[in-house]
């Protein structure tokens, strides 16, 4: 069983390989650990280590950085030789060596190769892609190139994976491989003839060029019709999504509604307070993040199935130009395009690059990206403007606000960079880009199908952890202090709403309508007296030129601990107030007791508060743990301090433009 604490006293066996060369695949064959695998460089930017059993002797697997030479320009290529070295505190050097290798690209890899044979170590080679070599018209006998190299030579389909048993078997004899008899030689001429060599020896055939894939980069590579290839995807992207996750997500709303419904009818009379916290809490405020499910798996079933077919290493080549319009360099866009998911990744990915302050311009930018935490939120004020089936002409409005959101994400993400590269290296050069195309291949179900449940798995993850112990300690805050029906009573009288129900109540004849109104102005007056309003309102000044109250403030508060937590806290105070259909209520909800800018009575999700709200949300950097990454990574708090500076002032300052402006048109 795979696992990523293993013990130090196992044998360790390292893979090393070229991004793309199918090495964590093997890693994961090997391991059965679920590691995550991409068609770009960047993606294995630590350390990932698995078990394996060999023939009854067990070992550690280590799966290192993609890397193309050992000589690093980049902090993860750096990492890779400080492991083959043993210069890693706590870490010997590893038993033996697995490099993998591209058969389609053997004569460039072949140079890496010589690299791993000079150490002298125990040394596989994992000569991968045979398949499509033997396809594009190519040869090879593994044989005869093991005879070569003077090290074994094992033939595995990574993406299959087939010859895994294969491979294990000559692991389980690490300790009898002995070093090549002969050394590679290290000078550039020397070695470029000893790669000649080695490939007639391996009676080696180049494979033809891809024909498909020829006729699509034609298209897919050009600068022009590339790039509107590349926009016409992404807007399709988000059609699609708004076409068929509203139904899905309907149906979990409607169940977590049932589900809440007979907690209440169960224990609501028994234990009000458990029955609210469960209820209210848990089920109002995460069962409406989790509502919002299907629509992250269907996002992260077409980023796998773009990124698996190899579309998105193309993207990285045409970004590679705008990139560089920004001071940075084409692995920028690794970072910024894993940012897409999490921005934790993304900042991770920055390790690719070779300049410490390029790493930092990215770092400082890459949390502007859109990741899936901002979706939610987008999602939830999208529906409340244009719902989720009005159409602009023949494309959904719901898609095409999304796409701009998206779409304005990466223009400031870009544009920031530019501006941070400008102020801390004006003069910085470049180093070249080097980027792997491979062919377009239908992609495998498996590695489709683990890209979807580590992206759900990890969203209820956070569900259950962080915003489950968010909304408990809202809950609270929202619950305390506690009142006596007396007290409730004399709170009502002062509250307007509240005030005109119960005397509809006390005028006329019993109404269970009327009655169920009544308590529910009573708990809404009970939470805006509560220590969680009293919180929201002192930090009014701040947030109320851009339209929000008490209750959006505390969103906005809990969603530093994660940006679905805003969410969350909406769906709990919602549940509250309507537990029959929570998310819905939202949309009538008004100002409540303003004395502060006097819109008492008028609706608190109007068009220029939401457009405010969505502009806000896409340049906030609301996440600690976004925080805690980038103090790690930048080796201390301040840059993470000024990106939450920055940011906050960008979108405020956008948020505040944007609700004026649709005051000024809307009303």
């Amino acid at each position: 069983m795979a696992t990523t604490e293993v013990s130090t006293r196992l044998p360790r066996i390292a893979l090393v390989g070229a991004p793309n060369a199918g090495k964590t695949t093997i890693f994961n064959a090997l391991t059965g650990l679920r590691a995550k695998t991409g068609n770009y460089p960047g993606v294995t930017v630590s350390r990932s280590v698995g078990e394996c059993w060999a023939a009854e002797r067990h070992m550690a697997i280590e799966d290192l950085p993609g890397t193309y030479s050992l000589k690093p320009i980049s902090p993860d290529e750096q990492i890779v030789l400080e492991v083959l070295d043993g210069n890693i505190q706590g870490l010997d050097a590893p038993d033996a060596i697995v490099v993998v290798l591209d058969s389609t690209t053997l004569r460039r890899s072949l140079k890496f190769a010589a690299e791993v044979v000079q150490r002298e170590q125990p040394t596989i080679v994992a000569l991968t892609m045979t398949d499509e070599l033997v396809r594009r018209g190519g040869h090879i006998d593994e044989v005869a190139l093991s005879k070569a190299l003077g090290v074994p030579v094992v033939k595995v389909l990574a993406h299959r994976p087939k010859g895994a048993d294969e491979l294990i078997a000559t692991l389980a004899k690490w300790d009898t491989i002995e070093p090549a008899p002969t050394s590679p030689p290290t000078t550039d001429r020397e070695l470029n003839d000893w790669v000649d060599s080695i490939l007639t020896a391996a009676n080696y055939t180049s494979p033809h060029p891809d024909r498909l894939t020829e006729r699509l980069d034609n298209i897919l590579l050009h600068p022009v019709l590339g790039t509107i290839v590349f926009v016409a995807v992404m807007f399709a992207f988000f059609q699609v999504i708004y076409e068929i996750a509203p139904p899905l997500q309907d149906k979990v709303e409607e169940w977590l509604g049932l589900l809440g419904g007979a907690v209440t009818d169960a224990i609501g009379e028994s234990h009000p307070l458990l029955a609210g916290l469960i209820a209210d809490g848990v089920i109002g405020g995460v069962g409406g993040v989790l509502s919002f499910l299907p629509l992250i798996a269907l996002m992260f079933l077409i980023i796998g199935l773009l990124e698996n077919v190899g579309y998105m290493s193309r993207a990285a080549f045409l970004m590679d130009r705008v990139m560089a319009s920004a001071g940075l360099e084409g692995r920028a866009f690794v970072a910024f395009l894993s940012s897409l998911a999490c921005a934790i990744p993304g900042i991770m990915a920055t390790r690719t690059l070779p300049s410490a302050k390029d790493r930092i311009a990215t770092m400082l930018a890459a949390p502007l990206m859109t990741c899936s935490a901002r979706l939610p939120v987008y999602v939830l004020l999208i529906a409340m403007v244009v719902g989720t089936d009005l159409k602009w002409g023949p494309f959904n409005a719901a898609g095409v606000i999304m796409f701009a959101l998206y779409f304005g994400g990466g223009v400031f993400t870009m544009l920031v960079a530019w501006i941070i590269k400008k102020l801390t290296d004006n003069k910085g050069q470049l180093l070249p880009f080097y980027m792997e195309m491979p062919p377009y291949r239908f992609p495998s179900a498996k590695v489709v199908a683990l890209s979807i449940w580590e992206a759900c798995w990890g969203f209820v993850k956070r569900a259950g952890t962080i915003i489950l112990a968010t909304t408990v300690i809202l809950w609270v805050l929202l619950n305390v202090p506690l009142r006596e029906e007396a007290e409730l009573s004399t709170l009502c009288a002062a509250d307007q709403a509240c005030a005109q129900v119960a005397a509809q109540v006390e005028a006329g004849p019993s109404n269970e309508d009327l009655a169920a109104e009544l308590e529910r102005q009573h708990t809404a007056v009970a939470m805006e007296n509560s220590y969680a309003a009293a919180v929201g309102k002192a930090v009014s000044p701040v947030f109320e030129p851009l339209g929000y109250d008490w209750r959006l403030n505390i969103g906005i508060l809990s969603s530093l601990a994660a940006r679905e937590a805003f969410v969350a806290t909406l769906g709990q105070i919602a549940a509250a107030e309507d537990p029959e259909d929570p998310i819905n209520n939202l949309e009538p909800m008004v100002f409540r007791n303003d004395t502060l800018t006097n819109k008492t009575g008028d609706k608190l999700f109007n068009p220029a508060t939401i457009a405010s709200m969505l502009v806000f949300f896409m340049f906030a950097l609301q996440c600690f743990a976004t925080m805690g990454v980038l103090r790690r990574e930048s080796g201390g708090w301040k840059w993470p301090v000024i990106a939450f500076v920055y940011m906050f002032a960008l979108a405020w300052v956008g948020a505040f433009i944007a609700h004026n402006v649709a005051v000024a048109f809307i009303g």
